[in-house]
């Protein structure tokens, strides 16, 4: 049973790199379409930073509701 959060934590980062991935493809070929490929570049260089810092805030608020309600998150 210890493995079950670790599974799906690399369950979710694979998941969700894969589609960040892709929608940065999608959004860097759309924008060789237009005259400002650098644009679309950076804007998905920013939404990456915005999805990696709502990620880790995401993880530091399910850790610190989880010692709220009293549970051992000390690892074996």
């Amino acid at each position: 049973m210890d493995f079950v959060p670790v599974a799906f934590i690399v369950f979710k980062v694979l998941v969700f790199g894969a589609a960040m991935f892709f929608a940065v493809k999608w959004h860097y070929d759309q924008g060789k379409h237009t005259k400002a490929p650098r644009a679309v570049l950076r804007t998905g260089v920013a939404l990456a930073a915005v999805f990696i810092a709502a990620a880790a805030g995401l993880v530091f608020a399910t850790f610190a509701f989880a010692r709220w309600m009293g549970l051992d998150m000390n690892l074996p």
